[in-house]
């Protein structure tokens, strides 16, 4: 399973979201510090779920960091998050 589909999958169980988008964006890395060649090492990730609702902008990155697990943000170099309600 890709990296790509697992960030989806653990964002979707953990926070049943109405909106997601889970984008591959290491191409345009290429060069850059982290980059590896095949991709998979800078991700663009835009959720919408209810449960942010409460949550300052803090809160909601640390949820999401947490949901996907520290192995698997090892995994990855960049991780860019559009978070909202």
């Amino acid at each position: 399973m890709s990296i790509t589909q697992e960030i989806e999958n653990k964002l979707r169980e953990a926070f049943a979201p109405s909106r997601l988008e889970v984008v591959d964006d290491s191409e345009s890395h290429r060069g850059h510090g982290g980059y590896q060649e095949g991709g998979e090492s800078h991700f663009n990730v835009a959720i919408s779920a209810p449960v942010f609702a409460d949550m300052s902008r803090i809160q909601r990155h640390r949820a999401v960091h947490a949901a996907i697990g520290p192995d698997l943000i090892g995994r990855i170099h960049a991780l860019a998050l559009e978070i909202s309600a």
